[in-house]
């Protein structure tokens, strides 16, 4: 085979101009045309050893796909990608593949890495469009009955697998709408709600079942579940928000990002007044925190309306955890960084917030994160304005479904304990994955943890062996 043309610059993803989507909610990104699609593949080195594929946490056949959508066969470039991921246009959109998958690219080393989430992206959407879906044929019925608990990324992608295996497989949602964080907690500019819903739609057609509005822990618990289920997954993500616990913080006006997501996304503040959901516009919002999430409630604020978008964070952008990406779409939009900058209190009038006292850090040794820590500037106090503030520091999970399971058990801030080589908790029948045992990560962890957990799940199920 000739050695191919080494191609160093990836072909840009076409966007909205900064200052027209800060007035809408429509996606940032249009994708790529077929045409930038293929060159984009062709840059692919078509490696011997594909340090991408180990570099992805559910297995995608990467090299495999590029080929594909290098010939224009985009029918099998999504074939391939649907044997392990099911929800592609998802993680197309939100997978930090800059960390995983292009990390791990040859190009990388030299050049920019193949844009590999952007073609990701790219064949799910032709599908879409295309509007033939390539259903897999239904396996033979096993007889045996999964409950999953949650429809956010591990819950959708355990069930997949499993169903595809031919177990009856029904999941369990608390909120009235599916899909867990990626539909309350990432806005419409980053995944639309439409995209949410067609991959949630794709899973039901394999024959999963979901149940709305049913809290486990109160509508039944893990042990009803049992009794008529061979085997429960625990995926409900991480929704009880961190607060800072400084002075104020109680004061109206402060939410957690939790809420302030929720309310924009879940319940469709940001179409006030078809949706009559209530949530503060503020002109001068301030968004405590350095990851996706913060970047999130940063950008929705300006959405919403706020004449000023601030970020304060603890450290310098080089430790930030949010994505390059959603760091540079937040710079451009005109959102302002307050870097290497600690919240000390909140100060209000008639009970709501009128601002921030900070303090200024410099960067000390690395902590047990890694990353440098903070140490505080002795008289660098100073304030900022504001009359909203979103608190967007971590989130653990809600300790509903561990108060009211017996034999479960769970580490710091409730976070459930696991086999990491089979997602196994301590509880037989129960595996769990995803936020629920790691805290805050992101969408693909959650996922590939869930691919362990259905494998495990069906050894289990096949065998009765724990």
């Amino acid at each position: 085979m000739p050695k191919k043309t080494i191609i160093p610059l990836r072909n840009p993803m076409p966007e909205q101009p900064p200052q027209e989507r800060i007035h809408n909610y429509n996606e940032v990104t249009y994708g790529y045309t077929a045409e930038q699609a293929i060159a984009e593949a062709r840059r692919c080195l078509e490696c011997a050893k594909p340090g991408c594929m180990a570099g992805c946490p559910v297995n995608v056949d990467i090299r495999a796909f590029l080929e594909r959508v290098e010939e224009g066969d985009f029918r099998s470039a999504i074939n391939i990608i649907k044997e392990t991921n099911a929800l592609p246009a998802i993680t197309g959109r939100v997978c930090p593949q800059e960390v995983q998958c292009e990390e791990t690219c040859l190009l990388a080393k030299k050049y920019e890495p193949v844009a590999i989430g952007r073609l990701e992206r790219f064949v799910a959407d032709w599908e879409a469009i295309d509007g033939l879906m390539n259903n897999p044929s239904p396996a033979k019925p096993t007889g045996k009955k999964v409950a999953v608990v949650g429809s956010g990324p591990a819950g959708l992608t355990v069930a997949a697998d499993l169903a595809r295996t031919g177990h009856k497989v029904t999941i369990f949602e608390a909120l009235h709408a599916s899909g867990g964080v990626l539909s309350y907690g990432i806005p419409e500019f980053r995944l639309p709600k439409s995209i949410v819903k067609r991959e949630v739609d794709y899973v039901c057609s394999l024959g999963v079942e979901i149940k709305h509005d049913f809290i486990v822990g109160n509508t039944a618990t893990v042990d009803e579940l049992l009794e008529t289920y061979d085997a429960v997954f625990l995926g409900t993500g991480a929704g009880l928000p961190w607060f800072l616990g400084i002075p104020g913080e109680n004061l109206g006006g402060v939410y957690s990002s939790n809420e302030y997501l929720t309310r924009s996304n879940l319940m469709k503040a940001y179409r006030f007044p078809d949706y009559d959901t209530p949530i503060a516009i503020g002109r001068r919002v301030v968004t405590i925190g350095g990851g996706n999430t913060a970047m999130d409630a940063a950008r929705t604020a300006l959405r919403l309306g706020a004449h000023e978008s601030i970020i304060v964070y603890r450290r310098s952008r080089a430790e930030m955890p949010a994505r390059a990406e959603e760091i540079h779409h937040a710079e451009q939009e005109g959102v302002q960084f307050h870097l290497l900058t600690s919240p000390l209190a909140f100060s209000g009038e008639n009970g709501r917030v009128t601002g921030l006292e900070c303090l200024k850090n410099e960067l000390g040794e690395p902590d047990a994160s890694g990353r440098r820590r903070p140490v505080p500037i002795a008289g660098s106090n100073f304030r900022i304005e504001t009359d909203v503030a979103i608190i967007a520091i971590g989130q653990s999970p809600s300790p509903l479904i561990s108060k009211t399971t017996r034999d479960l058990q769970t580490a710091r801030d409730g976070i459930v304990t696991v086999d990491k080589a089979s997602m196994k908790t301590s509880k037989r029948g129960v595996f769990a994955g995803g936020d629920v045992v790691t805290g805050g990560a992101t969408v693909i962890m959650a996922m590939g943890q869930a691919k362990i957990a259905a494998s495990a799940i069906n050894e289990y199920l096949e065998t009765g062996s724990w």
